[in-house]
């Protein structure tokens, strides 16, 4: 029976029994997956991020739930909810999370190894970075093959990872094929100049369209996104 959206008390009655199921589904029987909801439910819904925090934690540590290290671990990184900030903190739950397959945590473990930044880490492992965003491109995740390409494009200034035209297009073009505007743009570039390919005014011209019709579907989306906050409000 589906809920009517327009009676608020209804709507009420639900989310409150949907709490009660989540909590009976994580801490009764223990499921790990249950848990993770009742952190998303707690955060989302309740906007009580003290215990969220608790929750995911917990969730990662005792059941090992990469979903859950992954959250942890943004929520260390920022110090949201009753965490300390701590990147040292955050990038052992995003460790965690990649080692039990979350793509986006190898994403997090990368960068923090790579950018020279304030909020990555003090003492780099630069070959846990690299290692990890190959995994997550391996993954098919747009954004870690783009920013394996522009590690080919520019190299890394401790040698780790020599500049390289031919692997930069490669790994472009699979981000393109993901779905990465920027990497088609890139990819456009390299068939113009004739960097790591061979140069051809067709394909330049049909990676420049990709890139502006993904642009395109990028403004649309978040005007869609802006629209229907704007009729939540």
């Amino acid at each position: 029976m589906g809920v009517n959206l327009k009676d608020e008390e209804e709507v009420k009655q639900y989310l409150h029994n949907l709490g009660i199921e989540y909590r009976f589904g994580c801490y009764q029987e223990k499921k790990p997956e249950v848990c993770h909801l009742l952190g998303d439910y707690l955060e989302a819904i309740k906007k009580d991020f003290d215990k969220a925090a608790k929750v995911y934690k917990t969730n990662c540590d005792d059941y090992n739930f990469g979903k859950s290290c992954q959250k942890f671990g943004n929520y260390s990184f920022v110090g949201k909810g009753n965490t300390t900030k701590d990147t040292e903190v955050a990038f052992k739950y995003y460790k965690k999370a990649c080692d039990l397959g979350e793509t986006k945590a190898c994403f997090n473990v990368g960068v923090l190894n790579i950018l020279d930044t304030k909020n990555s880490r003090k003492e780099k492992d630069y070959a846990l970075g690299v290692a990890s965003l190959h995994k997550c491109c391996d993954d098919n995740d747009a954004l870690c093959c783009f920013y394996v390409s522009t590690m080919f494009l520019q190299g890394l200034k401790n040698g780790l990872i020599e500049k390289d035209m031919a692997k930069a297009y490669s790994f472009s073009l699979k981000a393109c094929d993901l779905g990465s505007m920027q990497a088609c743009a890139n990819v456009s570039q390299m068939y113009q100049r004739g960097d790591g390919v061979d140069k051809n005014e067709d394909l330049a011209e049909k990676y420049k369209k990709k890139a502006l019709e993904l642009q395109q579907q990028t403004f649309k989306q978040q005007q869609l996104e802006f629209q229907q906050g704007a009729k939540r409000v």
